[in-house]
């Protein structure tokens, strides 16, 4: 088609009838001109609204917005972009818009119109009131979360307090019985038994309680020796790890040539459930293999067993705080032994890692020789 044939663009009409809504101001934000399209909007006519001040069609949050935000920044700038407000329709309702504004002035910069183009916001501000309303239940959530993470630890540190007295006493006896009485061999074996499920609760209380020192304040203590007897330390987790599991082969090979700067009693405990751990958790056909040695300036402890490798998803979450071994599991104890690992590990300046393959699982812990 010949450019002279070409239908021209009314620019009356494009004006009147655009997708948008036009308004025109005087000085004093009185309607000058506004086009069809913004006056079917406010469910009124062109005619009915030139002259009355532009103020009537606001909400009242959007008169703050204009005076604060709006006229201020047209005299600093001589124009606005992207402000929301509301306008009202003759019923009352509330029509959401975002509005553009600027200043006509003439030669001298005297100030002639405001003019405003003017978009429906409908569903933007639904969405937007939406995201706030999510942000909030998400807020709430979490912080009903927290909360309730709080009551637990609370409660696990008053039951773990609350306990050790009890367990204290079911071991007096126990010792007294096995020491003193004249027990038949089933005798011997139950209180043997019970001295084992005692010993099994006791730590777990420990764990409980290093968990609330930890969640709770103070973190673990620790109750350095410069040289303690380690060897002695960790043939006594063995032994009394084998007296609870009898039918498991444990290996040991300890190799402490040199002075290591430590909580000994916390070296036990770390021992005691890696020990546990690969008891639980490890083929039974598989010999425990326990190697601690000392060597360039670091005293390294290793735990190996074999069975069904860690899967790496589980490994990721391993020292956190009631994780029960690999991932389906369900075992019996709290998911504290290993997360008590890692806290006892970095109180001493070391770590703990694990390495799991088909052949073994393997946990390693490294600290200093002496404090940094």
């Amino acid at each position: 088609m010949p450019l002279s044939d070409a239908p021209t663009e009314d620019l009356a009409d494009l004006y009147e009838n655009a997708p948008c809504g036009y308004v025109s101001l005087s000085p004093d934000a009185r309607i000058v001109k506004l086009n069809r399209t913004l006056a079917e909007w406010l469910g009124s006519t062109s005619d009915s609204l030139v002259g009355k001040p532009f103020y009537d069609l606001l909400s009242f949050g959007g008169r703050i917005a204009f005076e604060t935000h709006l006229a201020p920044l047209l005299r600093l700038q001589g124009f606005v972009n992207e402000l929301a407000l509301d306008l009202l329709k003759l019923d009352g309702s509330k029509i959401p818009i975002i509005a553009n504004a600027a200043e006509k002035r003439d030669s001298e910069g005297r100030h002639l119109f405001t003019r405003l183009t003017v978009f429906k916001a409908v569903d933007r501000r639904s969405y937007e009131r939406g995201l706030i309303a999510a942000r909030a239940e998400a807020e709430a959530a979490v912080g009903a979360e927290h909360e309730a993470a709080a009551l637990r630890e609370q409660f696990i540190a008053v039951l773990g307090h609350d306990l050790r007295n009890p367990l204290a006493a079911l071991a007096a006896g126990a010792r007294m019985l096995g020491e003193r009485e004249n027990l038949s061999g089933r005798g011997r074996v139950v209180v043997k038994e019970m001295s084992a499920s005692i010993a099994r609760a006791a730590a777990l209380v420990g764990n409980l309680l290093d968990f609330a020192r930890g969640r709770l304040g103070g973190g673990l203590t620790l109750t350095r020796d410069p040289d303690p007897p380690l060897i002695k330390v960790l043939e006594q987790v063995v032994s009394e790890v084998r007296a609870i599991a009898p039918d498991r082969e444990i290996v040991t090979d300890f190799s402490i040539t040199e002075p290591v700067d430590c909580d000994p009693a916390r070296i036990a405990q770390l021992a005691a459930n890696l020990v546990s751990n690969a008891v639980t958790h490890g083929a039974a056909g598989v010999p425990i293999e326990v190697d601690a040695r000392t060597q360039d300036g670091v005293f390294t402890l290793s735990v190996i067993n074999g069975g069904v490798p860690i899967p790496p998803e589980a490994r990721a979450q391993l020292f956190q705080p009631y994780v029960r071994g690999r991932a389906g599991q369900s075992r019996q104890g709290l998911g504290l032994g290993l997360f008590i690992v890692d806290e006892i590990a970095r109180a001493h300046g070391g770590s703990v890692e694990v390495v799991s393959t088909d052949e073994e699982t393997r946990f390693t812990f490294t600290m200093p020789l002496t404090p940094h």
